[in-house]
C-alpha cells in the first residue's frame, strides 16, 4: 500500500496545513452527527408497528435484564437490522466518495460499476433455481458471487487495450450493468413460477428487512476492517483533485492506485448488496452533503460520509418501517424517491454551471 500512496513532500504539497477554523467545523460536525446517529439508532429501536419505550429500549440493552417481550424485539428483531442499516449506510457514504474521486466525478456513485446488478443476477439464479435450503443463507451467497462475477468483468474490460482511466471505468460499468440487467429479465422470464418476480422485486429494490444475527456479521466484520484502509487513502485522494498530470506530477502512481482502490471499492460494494440488496443513491447523495459541511478534503471527508451514510440509511429505514405500518416498504424505494430527483438537480447544476464534464 505504501508504494501506492504519494510521497510525503507531495501529499504536504497537495494538501496544506489544515486551518484551526476547519477543524474546528470538522469537529462540531462530526459531534452532531454522532448525536444524530445516537438518536436515530435510539428512535429505530423504538418505534415501529410495536412501540416500546425509550426507557424499555434502554432496559433491553442493558446486560442481565429480565426476559421480556420488548427486550426479544429489541435484541432479536430490530438491533441486528438497525446495526445492519449503520454498517452499510457507512459503507455506501465512504465507498460513494471515493469513488467519485476515482472516476472525477461528482455524478458517480458505487452502483455505477454494475456490482448492483450483478448481484441482482445472482440473487434471482439462488430464486429461481432453488439452490440452498435457508433462503438466508443462499440469497447472500449468490448476489455475492454475481457482484464478484460483476466486478471482474468490469476491471478486465476497464484494463484491456490501456490504462485504466475514470472514463473507462464508467463506460466498463454501464456496459456490464446492462448485460445483467436483460440476464435477470431473461430468467425471470423463462420462470415457471410467478412468486419469482415478487421475490426478485422485493430484493432488487434493497431493504434491511431480512437482517438476522448470522448475515450481519460478515458486512461488520468487511466494513470494520476496510474502512481504515479507504480512510488512509484521503492524501492520494486528494492528489486526483487536480488531474492525473498533476498528481504524477507529484509523485502518485495514478494508474496502480486507481487499479487497487477500484479492487477495494468493488470488493466492499459487493458484500454491502449482497446483506442489503440494492439500496441505491446513498454513495450519491451522502458525498454531496458531507461536502457541503466539510469542504472536498478527503481527510475530513471520509469520516463524515460515514456517519452520514449511517444516520441516512437508518432514518430512511426507519420511516420504511413506519410510513406504512404494519406493511414494510423496500427502504430503496424511499432512496430512490430523494435520490432520483437529487440526481436530477446535480446534472441540471453542472449543465448551468458549465461544468458538465468537471472533475470531482
Amino acid at each position: 500500500m505504501k508504494r501506492l500512496l504519494a510521497p510525503a513532500g507531495a501529499g504536504q504539497e497537495a494538501g496544506a496545513a489544515v486551518p484551526a477554523a476547519s477543524r474546528l467545523r470538522f469537529g462540531a460536525v462530526t459531534a452532531g452527527l454522532l448525536v444524530a446517529l445516537a438518536a436515530a439508532v435510539l428512535a429505530a429501536l423504538a418505534l415501529g408497528s410495536v412501540r416500546i419505550p425509550p426507557r424499555e429500549v434502554v432496559a433491553a440493552l442493558l446486560p442481565g435484564a429480565e426476559p421480556s417481550p420488548f427486550r426479544t424485539i429489541v435484541l432479536d428483531v430490530r438491533l441486528p437490522r438497525v446495526l445492519l442499516g449503520v454498517v452499510v449506510g457507512a459503507g455506501l457514504g465512504v465507498v460513494g466518495t471515493v469513488l467519485q474521486a476515482l472516476v472525477r466525478n461528482r455524478l458517480a456513485d458505487p452502483f455505477l460499476l454494475g456490482i448492483s446488478s450483478g448481484a441482482s443476477t445472482g440473487a434471482v439464479l439462488v430464486l429461481v433455481l432453488g439452490i440452498g435450503t435457508t433462503t438466508a443463507v443462499a440469497l447472500p451467497a449468490g448476489a455475492f458471487a454475481g457482484s464478484l462475477a460483476a466486478f471482474l468483468l468490469v476491471y478486465g474490460l476497464a484494463r484491456h487495450g490501456g490504462g485504466m482511466t475514470g472514463t473507462r471505468l464508467v463506460l466498463a460499468g454501464v456496459t456490464i450493468s446492462y448485460v445483467f440487467t436483460a440476464l435477470t429479465t431473461l430468467v425471470l422470464v423463462a420462470s415457471s413460477r410467478p412468486e419469482h418476480f415478487r421475490e426478485a422485486l422485493y430484493w432488487s429494490l434493497g431493504g434491511l428487512g431480512s437482517a438476522r444475527w448470522d448475515s450481519v456479521w460478515l458486512p461488520t466484520v468487511v466494513v470494520g476492517l476496510t474502512l481504515p484502509l479507504l480512510l488512509a487513502l484521503a492524501r492520494p485522494l486528494d492528489l486526483l483533485l487536480v488531474g492525473e498530470e498533476g498528481a504524477t506530477v507529484l509523485g502518485l502512481d495514478v494508474a496502480r492506485f486507481r487499479a487497487a482502490a477500484f479492487v477495494l471499492v468493488s470488493l466492499v460494494t459487493a458484500v454491502l448488496v449482497a446483506a442489503s440488496g440494492a439500496v441505491g443513491f446513498i454513495g450519491l447523495m451522502v458525498p454531496h452533503a458531507a461536502r457541503m459541511l466539510v469542504g472536498a478534503a478527503h481527510r475530513a471527508l471520509l469520516p463524515v460520509a460515514a456517519l452520514g451514510g449511517a444516520v441516512a440509511l437508518v432514518v430512511a429505514d426507519l420511516a420504511a418501517r413506519t410510513v406504512a405500518a404494519p406493511q414494510d416498504v423496500p427502504v430503496g424505494v424511499l432512496t430512490a424517491l430523494i435520490g432520483g430527483p437529487l440526481f436530477l438537480w446535480l446534472m441540471r447544476r453542472r449543465s448551468v454551471d458549465g461544468t458538465e464534464g468537471a472533475p470531482a
